[in-house]
Order: structure tokens, then C-alpha cells, then sequence
């Protein structure tokens, strides 16, 4: 007999908008909506129509779109004890909300009934109850979040069980468990399951937190005892630690458990970590690095020995083939680095360097990280030093010199820097000012460099990051810049370093425009402004 397939239930517009730090817009909601939609997760939640004015928008726009895979839920309390089902507010809006799906949760914990809601026990059964029959009667499909469920049974099981049993009277098509602390463990997940599969016959699903560091695993338990249902957040945000991240069940789910989803297979999978990227990018945070299948650093070898045996075979040091995932392969240019590390990392980049200058460039990179240089970061850096050493590199401009200074007015500071540039045989200076020296130098470079090359102009800087190398050294230490830069699709990073941070950021500054330069020449498919 075949495994069951698992639905995916998305909580990313309503559980993840309330991690710290994060407020979509509705613009951002619609956007996240469609990148679900045709990734193909089942469900999408949306939020809160009866509490948030912004998530009540949400549902008006969202009607205007044409979803092709998943079905848009509305989230929503029970009704309050002193309202009547049909006049409370909460549940009406719900209704207005017009969406095939209402998710709603419920006490189920005897400790919350008590101390929050402070009703009788018996009186929050009648809320589960009247409520879903309610969404029922006006013909949605209603999915019951037992919210607090694990620690409720842990503390009074008949009562937690009693919960359930009033969300499928009143006729819950789905009873999801909610591990709302977050605190569960996987072992845990599985025993109180496999009990409550004894008591309902309303199919179960598994919304877990994690606040242990173990949503995931509590999720993919959950699934393995009967759970039919996963709900999570891509890449886990969520209040407080987050929430279970489908970025990591949904893979797993897959290639390690052999499960089957409606929507999702092997297409699809070789896109999770543009989803997961670009739920980061509407979100404005820096993607995890270290995130399992779809970090940057998923599959990423820095030691010599790894690199050298993931040449031979990628078997050895990865546990899937990172394009599975739409992720790709990393080799880290490093102090522990050899030639193998090199080489691969040349391969990886489409560099071929000739064996004559192999020694060569391994030296260089030692010595140039000795000084405190890190290419790990600044890939761009280091095609450009390898091509330099190996002569296939054609220098677009040079340096005659530049210049900052800063003037203090009584009403503010006046950032000034100047640069001055040869192409051939002809010289540009240009002067600007910034709200920095570093942003001053980066606009007079490329205003020089624009009377001669255009495309510098569409240039965006991403990040611009300082390391100090030897801080007990005081203001004397060696300063690590790293910047990373996109133009027309392409990112690159470069890395300058110096005992002068301004110095540092200027040779970073001067190799990325290079780096531009040299691959709109490469590229004829790289667009010109």
C-alpha cells in the first residue's frame, strides 16, 4: 500500500507576518500569494479578517487573482462567550471574507480556559461546537487549530480529547494539533498521536512552533504517527523562534520519506529555494546562510579534503544533488584550501586555469589571505585575481588617484570624494558627495566610469559589510570589506582589505566595477543601460 499524500498548509501571510522585524504590505501578501500558488502548496493562509484591517483588504484584492493549485484560508477565533454564533463579530467576518477555506482554533488546554477565557470548561466545548457548525452551515471547509493541544493532553487529556470531539460534532473537516510553545519533542508527538487516532475519525494534521528546535522533526513525526495535514512557514518565521519551516519538511517529506504531495514533485522541488529566497527578499531579510537544502552554504566545501572527494564524487560529502532543491554547489576558496579546492572552485565558476599557473594562484590566495583577504564571500574577486594572473583579463580603466574630505558647516557635513580614472588614453575626474566617504567614492567612481561605460549606471549595491581583523590592535587594525553588488539579473561579491577602512572599501569598490565591465565584454547576454 501507498503512502497517503500529504497536504501542504502555508501560514507564511498570517504566523510568519508576526515574527519581529517583519510587516508585509498588501502588495507583499499578493506577491507571496501567487509564489505559493504556483510552487503548489495546498492552502494559504491569509489572515485575520475580524482583527486586522490590512488582512481584510487582503481578502478583497486576492479575489481579483486567479490561483490555479491552492485554496486561500481565512483565520479566525471561536466566538466569544458572550456573543450569540450568528451576531459575533470575529465569525462574521469570516463569512464576508468569501474564501472556500476558515481555519479557526480553539482552547484546548483546560489552563487557558480557565485563566484566559475564564468560562467553564463545559461552556468553551459549547464555543468549538456552535462555531464550526456554524462555518459549516454556510458551506466552507472548516479546519479546527486545537490550539496548546500537546501541553492541554499533557496536563488533562480527557479534556483536550473532549475539545476535538466538539470540532468534529460540529462537523471540522480537519483537526490539526497545534504544539503552540513550541516546547514538544518528537517522542513525545508520536505517543499522544497514536492515542488520539483511538478517539476522532476526523483526519489529523500537525501545526508545530520551534521554540525546542524541534518543529520540523516534531512535524515529520506527527506525519509518520497519521498526521495528513503539515502546516509551517517558508523558512520558518514566525513569532517568537518560529515556525516549523516546510522549507525542510517538504524536502524531507519527499526525498527522504518517499511521500507524495497534489501539486508539489519534482518540478516543482527545483524551485524551493527560489521560493525560500524570495519570501526572504519581499520579507528584507538576508536569507539564512546555513539553512539546510536552500542556504547558500547547504552545499558549500571549504576544507580541501572535502572539496577534493566531491570532485570525484558528490556522494561523499552530499546528501543530495543540490539542483533537486534548485540550490548549487559552493567551493570555498579558504586558508585550509589546496589545489583541489581551486581547481574545483575554477570548474564551478567555468575558469580554466592552465597547469603552469595553478601553483601560482594557490600561492597568491595564501598569501593574500595571510594579509586578512577572504574570498569565501567575493567569488568575483577571485575570477578576477585568477584571470589576472593567468593573462585573460583586459584592463577597462585605472586608477590615478582619489581623494575624500569632509566639511563641517554649522547646519551639516559636507562628504566630498574625488576621483580620477584613465580609459586609454583619456582621463576623467569626477567629484560627489555622499553620506559617506565610502558612498561619496562609490558615486564619483561610477559617474567617471559612466561617461565611458553606461552600464554602470544600473548598478545596485546589496551589502556592504566591515570586519575587523585585529581589533585588540585598537584604531591601527586591519579592516575586511565585503560588498556585493546586481546588475541586470547577476550578483557578485568583492573584498578589499586594508589598515584603512576607506582603503579597504575602495579596492572592493574598484573590483566590482571591473568585474562588471569584464563580464559585460564575456556576456552578450548581459544588457547594456
Amino acid at each position: 500500500m501507498g503512502k497517503n499524500k500529504i497536504l501542504i498548509y502555508d501560514t507564511t501571510l498570517r504566523d510568519g507576518k508576526q515574527a519581529e522585524g517583519i510587516n508585509f504590505s498588501l502588495q507583499d501578501m499578493i506577491s507571496i500569494a501567487k509564489k505559493l500558488d504556483s510552487f503548489g502548496v495546498d492552502y494559504i493562509e491569509c489572515g485575520w479578517p475580524g482583527a486586522l484591517p490590512k488582512d481584510k483588504a487582503f481578502f478583497e484584492e486576492i479575489k481579483k487573482v486567479e490561483l490555479k493549485k491552492t485554496k486561500v484560508a481565512a483565520f479566525g477565533s471561536t466566538r466569544h462567550a458572550k456573543n450569540k454564533v450568528s451576531e459575533d463579530h470575529n465569525l462574521k467576518e469570516l463569512i464576508t471574507a468569501d474564501t472556500p477555506v476558515v481555519t479557526i482554533f480553539g482552547k484546548s488546554w483546560d489552563l487557558h480556559v480557565k485563566e484566559v477565557f475564564r468560562i467553564p470548561l463545559e461552556e468553551n466545548l459549547t464555543l468549538i461546537y456552535e462555531s464550526i457548525a456554524f462555518l459549516k452551515d454556510h458551506k466552507k471547509e472548516v479546519i479546527f487549530d486545537a490550539e496548546h493541544f500537546f501541553d492541554g493532553f499533557i496536563n488533562n487529556p480527557e479534556y483536550a480529547i473532549e475539545a476535538l470531539k466538539a470540532a468534529e460534532k460540529g462537523g471540522a473537516d480537519w483537526l490539526i494539533l497545534a504544539d503552540t510553545n513550541g516546547g514538544m519533542v518528537p517522542e513525545k508527538i508520536r505517543d499522544i498521536i497514536n492515542k488520539v487516532k483511538n478517539e476522532v475519525k476526523t483526519p489529523l494534521g500537525i501545526h508545530a512552533h520551534n521554540d525546542s528546535e524541534c518543529g520540523v522533526a516534531n512535524s515529520i513525526e506527527a506525519v509518520r504517527a497519521g498526521a495528513l495535514q503539515v502546516q509551517g512557514t517558508i523558512n520558518g518565521i514566525g513569532e517568537r523562534c518560529g515556525n516549523a519551516n516546510l522549507c525542510s519538511i517538504i524536502p524531507n517529506l519527499y526525498f527522504k520519506m518517499g511521500y507524495s504531495f497534489n501539486h508539489i514533485g519534482e518540478k516543482e522541488m527545483k524551485r524551493l529555494t527560489e521560493v525560500s529566497h524570495f519570501v526572504y527578499e519581499i520579507a528584507n531579510m538576508a536569507p539564512e546562510t546555513r539553512q539546510p537544502y536552500t542556504g547558500m552554504s547547504a552545499f558549500t566545501h571549504k576544507a580541501g579534503v572535502h572539496a577534493n572527494a566531491v570532485e570525484k564524487n558528490p556522494k561523499t560529502y552530499e546528501h543530495i544533488e543540490p539542483e533537486s532543491v534548485g540550490n548549487k554547489r559552493r567551493i570555498l576558496i579558504s586558508e585550509q584550501a589546496g589545489k583541489s579546492n581551486i581547481l574545483e572552485k575554477a570548474k564551478e565558476m567555468g575558469l580554466d586555469i592552465p597547469k603552469t599557473f595553478i601553483p601560482v594562484v594557490v600561492e597568491k590566495i595564501k598569501e593574500l589571505e595571510n594579509l586578512g583577504y577572504e574570498f569565501e564571500g567575493a567569488d568575483a574577486s577571485f575570477e578576477l585575481l585568477v584571470k589576472s594572473i593567468c593573462g585573460k583579463i583586459k584592463e577597462k580603466f585605472t586608477v590615478e588617484s582619489f581623494k575624500t574630505l569632509i566639511y563641517y558647516t554649522e547646519d551639516k557635513n559636507i562628504i566630498e570624494a574625488t576621483v580620477k580614472i584613465k580609459v586609454g588614453e583619456l582621463e576623467q575626474l569626477t567629484v560627489a558627495e555622499g553620506d559617506g566617504p565610502v558612498n561619496a567614492l562609490d558615486i564619483a567612481l561610477r559617474n567617471a566610469l559612466s561617461v565611458f561605460y553606461p552600464a554602470v549606471k544600473g548598478v545596485k549595491l546589496l551589502d556592504y559589510k566591515v570586519r575587523i581583523l585585529n581589533p585588540k590592535a585598537g584604531t591601527a587594525a586591519i579592516t575586511r570589506v565585503l560588498v556585493s553588488f546586481r546588475y541586470d539579473g547577476i550578483e557578485w561579491g568583492t573584498v578589499g582589505v586594508s589598515g584603512n577602512i576607506i582603503e579597504a572599501s575602495w579596492k572592493a569598490l574598484v573590483d566590482s566595477m571591473n568585474y562588471l565591465l569584464m563580464k559585460i565584454e564575456e556576456d552578450e547576454n548581459i544588457k547594456e543601460c
